[in-house]
């Protein structure tokens, strides 16, 4: 009998996950708002239910008797992720945990309390800041309950910050931010991570590449990350003691920390699912191997065998562009992928007509996407003639 998965989201970052299931011979039931549900045509059951409405969800995943429920890329589907599974008995993260990995500023308390390297930081809810606590310029405001960089904003002045918390507010779910000292570093990265029963299988570490200040938008990853052999150990040997600061116990998580020119590291936050931005569903296997889908999907379903996954690794390059053409309306896109052997994946995120504006955060769309893969590191010199998006 096929086992039966709900999984939560059906945008192009949910897709690969719906794909993959099927492919497994596993029975998809998948959640989310009609508009934008662009998977819902390969669902085998596609249930048009808010990700947050977490009741109507439950009664569903009831009737139907599903095996597992999970969501990849995405922070705001985990609380209802973890309560479906926590109510009917499944794998999944503790309510306790999902809160804490959830709200960047409960996981700064539980970071903290842990002797997690970590900034400086203050909660606020309104625009009243006046630097009571003396933290020092420049800061980072942002929504406790947002990823993707969305609503977040580098600020120089108590002015900028009570203008930046605003924003915040206006990305934030449950209207809620955090504000931080900044952390001066030109080394960012990503951590994917599988874990089943509370043991932690480091998979990869991605060098992040953002538009920098003040909105650091993410427009670039890369696999490996071009570090030394004791970096690596010291960002999986800190990674593990984030997942158990957090009481992250099963499935994907995405960490993300910063190395500084002296060496240390610093925790920026963590996640208990698979990194978006097509890191975990397209950039893991690509560059290691391993099959972070099928793995997420087996966690789900009670099933994982870590061992069954490390047969076979490869050793290669792996990476994501993001297509970010000048301002305007889109006038014409021309994919050339074909051109190019080691683009795997190419696909426009806008149509012609369509108006691109300044790249302000991670709400902002995006106009199209490429991954690679090589034997080599970042062999694609130019990604905007490989999708090339022209505006007018």
């Amino acid at each position: 009998m096929k086992k039966k998965l709900a999984i939560l989201g059906a945008s192009y970052l949910q897709k690969p996950l719906i794909q993959k299931a099927k492919n497994l011979n596993i029975e998809t039931h998948v959640f989310a708002w009609e508009q934008g549900a662009i998977a819902k045509d390969i669902a085998d059951f596609f249930y048009p239910i808010s990700i947050l409405d977490k009741e109507r969800i439950l009664e569903k995943c009831n009737k139907i008797g599903i095996d597992g429920i999970t969501t990849i890329g995405t922070d705001i589907a985990m609380p209802t992720v973890n309560y479906v599974a926590s109510t009917l008995g499944l794998i999944g993260n503790t309510l306790e945990s999902t809160l804490i990995s959830t709200d960047k500023y409960e996981m700064r308390k539980a970071l903290s309390s842990k002797n997690i390297p970590c900034p400086k930081y203050a909660f606020y809810n309104t625009p009243s800041f006046i630097n009571k606590e003396n933290l020092n310029f420049p800061l980072i405001v942002k929504p406790t309950d947002r990823s993707g960089s969305r609503g977040v904003t580098k600020v120089n002045s108590i002015e900028q910050t009570n203008i930046a918390i605003i924003k915040a507010l206006d990305n934030s779910i449950n209207k809620r931010v955090i504000i931080e000292e900044f952390i001066q570093s030109d080394r960012e990265f990503s951590v994917e991570f599988i874990s089943f029963y509370g043991v932690h299988h480091p998979l990869a570490i991605t060098d992040k590449v953002t538009t920098r200040e003040p909105y650091f938008v993410e427009i670039e990853h890369h696999q490996p990350a071009a570090i030394s052999l004791d970096t690596r150990k010291r960002i999986f040997a800190l990674t593990k003691d984030v997942l158990n600061a957090l009481g992250i116990l099963h499935g994907a998580s995405h960490t993300e920390l910063y190395l500084l020119d002296n060496g240390d590291l610093r925790v920026v936050e963590s996640a208990g699912r698979m990194g978006g931005e097509l890191i975990g569903s397209h950039m893991v296997q690509l560059s290691t191997g391993f099959d972070f889908l099928k793995a997420t999907l087996d966690v789900a379903l009670n099933q994982f065998d870590f061992n069954r996954y490390v047969n076979d690794p490869v050793h290669k390059y792996s990476g994501v562009y993001y297509i970010i053409p000048k301002p305007g309306r889109i006038t014409s896109i021309t994919d050339n992928s074909e051109k190019y052997h080691e683009i795997v994946y190419s696909k426009a995120l806008m149509e012609i007509g369509d108006h691109f504006d300044h790249t302000i955060d991670g709400a902002d769309k995006r106009a199209g996407i490429i991954v690679y893969s090589s034997d080599v590191p970042k062999p694609i010199k130019d990604p905007n003639e490989v999708l090339k998006i022209e505006t007018l």
